[in-house]
Parts: structure tokens; C-alpha cells; sequence
């Protein structure tokens, strides 16, 4: 028992330190960008190098880790070498040299979460449902980042942020060197190939859903902070922000165990999609009602925490036995990474052209339609 409580805790501390990473990359490092003087084109193409990477590597090194059955390995290589690129942020300020720098950091970054989702999952076996509580601590680390910084940008300079990005690339790189070890089960659809469970259209369903609500979230990533900053909210009050969407995320992960058995991963999408429709209204056209905006900061709770929940939960239900590494990494990369990638480099453009206003709405009709495509994902377990 005492054995398992060590293993938990291993497991919790990566996710901690790899969301808590997030916390500081996704609302503040545009606004480090934007002190260089890069213009919002510059911004979103920046932006988008990490999505661009999580639609690349995760497949890449999911299948190595699948291929040669040493997942822990890839997990702990992947950490070493994001951990030694991370520090190209502190020699170059230029647009190709950031570019460069961002794109060798996340391409081994973004390898070690769906190894780490595919570990987590086997480790709690047939109590799958806790996925949440255990997940809920990258949720911790989110909060801590996003409040602690946005309050210290108030009173230092954004700058500041690469030694914050190098604490949490250091306790990834800790927490990936302790990660227990786990062996996939034996599944008899090990005998299928990839392309047959992927190519099922409950499983097409839901790869196209989540992309779209990837889409949906590429303008929110990329320019939310922006968007508070130019009407007049503090640092410290766009981490407030920020936090409050992800504690109300920490609770839904903790109910999830009762959602999944009441209510089945698929009607909890179907709610999460409705919801991120009116979110991203109430973003792009109420900015200066604080009620409001603090409401579509709750709404995170089913557009993110009740969403990745039941997708992940469902990808472990469809890739079984030896397709766990690779189901989870292509989750990451036709989800976040392409979905991610397409949102946040459309969000330069309309931004620039059309304002928040327009770009928030259309994040609305992408979520919209992807209320469509959930509808089609079959809950029954893959055969």
C-alpha cells in the first residue's frame, strides 16, 4: 500500500510541474513576447510552434515507446532534452532564433504527457474513473503558476518569466526520472493495426470533436491575456482569471467518478461543447462586465476539466492493451497539437483584421460544430 501512495505521488508531481509550465507559457508568454516588440502576427506564429509540436511528436514518440516497449525511457529522454533546449530562451531575443528555440523545446516537451496520461491510466487499472483526482494536481500547479506570476508581473518585469519557465522544466525533469513502472495489459486487439481502430467511426467522431474544440480554444491560449491586458485589467487580475477557470476544473475532476457512471462520457462531451459555445460569446462580448467574464471563467470547468476527462477516458477505452502509448499520443496530436495550431495561427489574422469580438464568436461556431460530431460517438467499448 505504502508502495502504491509512492507511486501517486510520483505520478502528481510530474503533472504538477509540466501544468504548472502551462500556467506560465499560455497567459503570460505572449505578453513576454509583445515587450519585444513582436506584432500580433509574430505572436500567433509563435504561439502556435507548441501546438504545431504536439501535432508532430507525440505520434513519434509514442510509436517508439510502443515499438520498443520503453516507455519510461522515452519519457525520461523526452524531459532531458526539453530541459536543455528550454535554455535557448535566455540567449536570443529575435523572431527565427525564438522560433527555433521554442520549436526544439516543445518537440520533446510535448512527447512525455501522453506517455505519462498512458502510464497513469494502466497504474489505476480498472479504477479508470479516478483519472480526474490524480490529473487534478497538474490543475494545483496551473493555479499556483498563473496567480503567483500574475500578481509578481505586476510589481517585476515580464522577463522574469524564463527563470519561472526553468523551475518548472527542472521539476519535470525531477518527477520524469520517478515515474513508476507500469506494464500495458494484454488486449486482443493488439492484433489489429493502428489504422483499424482509428479509421472506426465512433473513433473518427470523436478525433474530429476534439479538434475542433482544440480550434475552438486557439484564440483563448493565444491571446486571452492580450485581450485583458488592453482593457484594463491588472496582471494580477488576468491571473485571477486564469485561476478561477482551473479551480472550478479541480472540482469537476473530483466528481467525475459520479458524471462518468450517471451520466457517460459522451452526454458529459455534449454538455462540455454547449458550454464552451456560450464561454466564448460571453469572452468576446462582455469583456467589460466582470460578472460575466467571471462566469465564462466557471464554464472552464465543462470546456476543459469535464471535456479531458471523458475524451481521455474514452481513448483508453478505444485504444487498448499495446495501443496505449500511441491512442494517447495521437489524442495529443490531431487534438491539441493540429487543432491548436490551426486556432491559434487563424487567431493572428482575425485578431488584427476583424477584433476579439469576431475572433471569440468564431471560436463559438467552431465549438458549435463540433456539438454535431459528438452526437456520433458510439460509448460501447471498441470489440
Amino acid at each position: 500500500m505504502s508502495s502504491q501512495k509512492n507511486y501517486y505521488w510520483r505520478i502528481a508531481g510530474f503533472y504538477f510541474f509540466y501544468y504548472a509550465f502551462i500556467g506560465m507559457f499560455a497567459p503570460y508568454w505572449s505578453l513576454y513576447l509583445k515587450s519585444l516588440s513582436f506584432n500580433a502576427i509574430d505572436i500567433s506564429i509563435l504561439m502556435s510552434v507548441q501546438p504545431v509540436m504536439r501535432m508532430v511528436a507525440p505520434n513519434l514518440w509514442g510509436w517508439l515507446a510502443d515499438h520498443t516497449g520503453k516507455r519510461l525511457t522515452v519519457i525520461k529522454l523526452a524531459a532531458t532534452l526539453s530541459l536543455v533546449c528550454y535554455l535557448g530562451v535566455f540567449v536570443t531575443t529575435q523572431f527565427w532564433g525564438m522560433m527555433l528555440v521554442l520549436s526544439l523545446m516543445s518537440f520533446f516537451w510535448s512527447a512525455s504527457m501522453p506517455l505519462v496520461e498512458a502510464t497513469t491510466l494502466t497504474f489505476l487499472g480498472k479504477k479508470s474513473e479516478h483519472y480526474g483526482r490524480l490529473r487534478s494536481w497538474g490543475s494545483l500547479g496551473f493555479i499556483l503558476s498563473v496567480v503567483g506570476l500574475g500578481y509578481a508581473f505586476d510589481y517585476i518585469a515580464i522577463a522574469w518569466i524564463l527563470w519561472a519557465g526553468l523551475v518548472c522544466e527542472l521539476g519535470i525533469w525531477l518527477f520524469a526520472w520517478q515515474i513508476p513502472p507500469t506494464q500495458a495489459q494484454a488486449h486482443h486487439t493488439d492484433q489489429h493495426s493502428i489504422s483499424k481502430i482509428m479509421t472506426q467511426p465512433r473513433v473518427l467522431a470523436l478525433f474530429g470533436a476534439c479538434f475542433l474544440m482544440s480550434v475552438a480554444h486557439g484564440p483563448y491560449y493565444t491571446f486571452y491575456s492580450i485581450y485583458l491586458v488592453d482593457h484594463d485589467y491588472s496582471k494580477g487580475a488576468v491571473g485571477g482569471l486564469w485561476a478561477l477557470g482551473v479551480i472550478c476544473e479541480i472540482a469537476v475532476f473530483f466528481v467525475m467518478p459520479y458524471l462518468s457512471r450517471r451520466f457517460g462520457y459522451t452526454q458529459i462531451l455534449a454538455v462540455s461543447f454547449s458550454c464552451a459555445v456560450l464561454r466564448f460569446l460571453l469572452i468576446g462580448w462582455t469583456v467589460d462586465f466582470l460578472v460575466l467574464l467571471l462566469f465564462a471563467q466557471i464554464l472552464h470547468a465543462a470546456t476543459f476539466g469535464a471535456y479531458h476527462a471523458a475524451s481521455v477516458g474514452l481513448i483508453h477505452e478505444f485504444f487498448k492493451g499495446k495501443h496505449q502509448s500511441r491512442g494517447q499520443a495521437l489524442f495529443g496530436s490531431l487534438t491539441y497539437g493540429a487543432g491548436g495550431m490551426i486556432g491559434g495561427l487563424a487567431s493572428g489574422s482575425i485578431w488584427q483584421h476583424y477584433g476579439a469580438s469576431v475572433l471569440y464568436t468564431c471560436s463559438a461556431a467552431v465549438a458549435l460544430l463540433g456539438v454535431g460530431l459528438v452526437s456520433k460517438i458510439n460509448m460501447q467499448a471498441a470489440e
